[in-house]
């Protein structure tokens, strides 16, 4: 009976990888279909070199000022610890921590010239 079942499934598995293979017509009728449109590029960072606190020093991805983005710059987690700003739960800034603090609203400051909202 364990012969049987083990070749039930050994069979099972040929079929089931045997079936996902493409025929000829498949792969023909894939190349036919337009391609999908690519993704919308992603978030922003800041380029090197911009002013830390400055409307460019802005990372998109966290919503954070670029240069404190330990997510993007692991190096400066010894700094945030440093200083005692650190969530170990949620393994960033305590002062960038929204799950502990809802309240906290991180607020990309204007370009250069515009009044602040």
């Amino acid at each position: 009976m364990v012969h049987t079942l083990a070749r039930s499934v050994f069979l099972s598995l040929i079929v089931l990888f045997a079936s996902g293979c493409d025929s000829p017509k498949q792969d023909a009728e894939q190349k036919a279909r337009p391609a999908a449109p690519a993704p919308a590029s992603g978030p922003e960072h800041a380029a090197a070199g911009v002013k830390p606190g400055s409307h460019e020093d802005w990372c998109g991805e966290h919503e954070v000022p670029e240069s404190l983005c330990t997510r993007c710059n692991p190096a400066l987690i010894a700094a945030f610890k440093a200083s005692n700003d650190w969530c170990v739960e949620h393994d960033l800034p305590e002062s960038q921590c929204r799950l502990c603090n809802p309240e906290l609203k991180i607020v990309r400051p204007p370009p250069a010239g515009e009044a602040k909202p």
